[in-house]
């Protein structure tokens, strides 16, 4: 019976020893995404599946928590996160330090482009009975101007700047989350709510079906200008039937959601997580209708501000890409 006890312990030990070992092997990734009724949250769930997926083959597993394209890009800064979902102006503004109110600490040398995903309008939704008409209409009414660490904000932010605009221009500026936007805006707590997301987006679905609203043009000559001033920003449009009560294209601008890390992840593990969503992208494009009409070739070059990372660009040699 001893001798048994003694086999017993050694086998468990040994199983200990070898679970211990398998755990340290294992590489945690933690991708920061945006807000869960946004685009960015489904994007860092898209590409968690699917290296999950194959943990088995690359010893990696990644989760994915909420945050927006600044916080994103201050938490890789700060070792929090590994890689994360941000506007294309933002990388642009964080890696050249272009932005000192928003990126305090200056020029982020070590971050890194992998590619970049969806397309992201400058949205601005106004209930019915508010009088917003026209994007000039929002001065002196209740606006939610975004979730402070938000890229969405940070934009805001920006072409309030252009227009000449501060918040005390807006009788109400209102710094709720994305998921709170829709309730807070058919509530009548809000008159309007400014979003830059990927279309369809729950949030803007969610407001224009619990109440009647509407989508705006944000369509100026302050607006042409900063689009054309900006090579991370384009005049863009949001066809029209895509949400009840807006039949018509809506003209804006827009950026590029881009997917980023930091010179602090290593080679093989970006390389890794690039591979597990070309390999399989027919089944990452399925993943949220913002992917439908995404191309491997624009993915790679357009929205890009700053350098590839060394593991991205190893796959898109290996698949004869660059």
């Amino acid at each position: 019976m001893f001798v048994r006890k003694l086999a017993l312990t050694a086998v468990a030990g040994a199983a200990l020893l070898s679970s211990a070992a398998f755990a340290a092997d294992t590489k945690h990734v933690v991708i920061g995404t945006g807000g869960q009724t946004g685009v960015y949250y489904q994007v860092g769930g898209a590409i968690c599946r699917l290296v999950n997926k194959g943990s088995s083959d690359h010893d990696i597993n990644c989760t994915h928590k909420t945050g927006g394209s600044v916080a994103n890009i201050n938490g890789m800064r700060s070792g929090d996160l590994d890689m994360g979902v941000a506007q294309s102006d933002w990388q642009y503004h964080g890696y050249n330090g272009t932005a000192p109110d928003t990126f305090p600490d200056g020029a982020y040398q070590e971050l890194r482009a992998v590619f970049s995903v969806h397309p992201e309008p400058f949205t601005v939704v106004a209930r019915s009975d508010s009088g917003i008409k026209t994007f000039e209409d929002l001065k002196g009414k209740k606006v939610n101007v975004g979730d402070p660490g938000s890229g969405a904000r940070a934009t805001m932010e920006v072409v309030m700047e252009k227009m000449g605009w501060a918040m005390d221009d807006f009788s109400f500026a209102g710094e709720l989350k994305s998921s709170e936007q829709a309730a807070a805006l058919c509530d009548g707590k809000v008159d309007a709510i400014v979003f830059t997301v990927g279309h369809p987006s729950g949030t803007i679905k969610e407001a224009t079906t619990s109440c009647e609203s509407k989508l705006i043009n944000v369509d100026n000559d302050v607006i042409q200008k900063l689009a054309a001033d900006n090579a991370y920003y384009d005049m863009t449009s949001i066809k029209g039937g895509t949400y009840t009560g807006t039949d018509e294209d809506i003209t804006t601008f827009g950026v590029g959601a881009t997917f980023i890390s930091s010179t602090a992840v290593d080679e093989e593990v970006v390389y890794q997580m690039v591979k597990a969503v070309f390999d399989d992208f027919g089944r990452f494009k399925k993943m949220h209708p913002a992917f439908e009409h995404l191309e491997e070739k624009d993915m790679i070059v357009k929205n890009l501000s700053a350098p590839l990372h060394e593991g991205a660009i190893r796959y898109y040699k290996e698949r004869g890409w660059m």
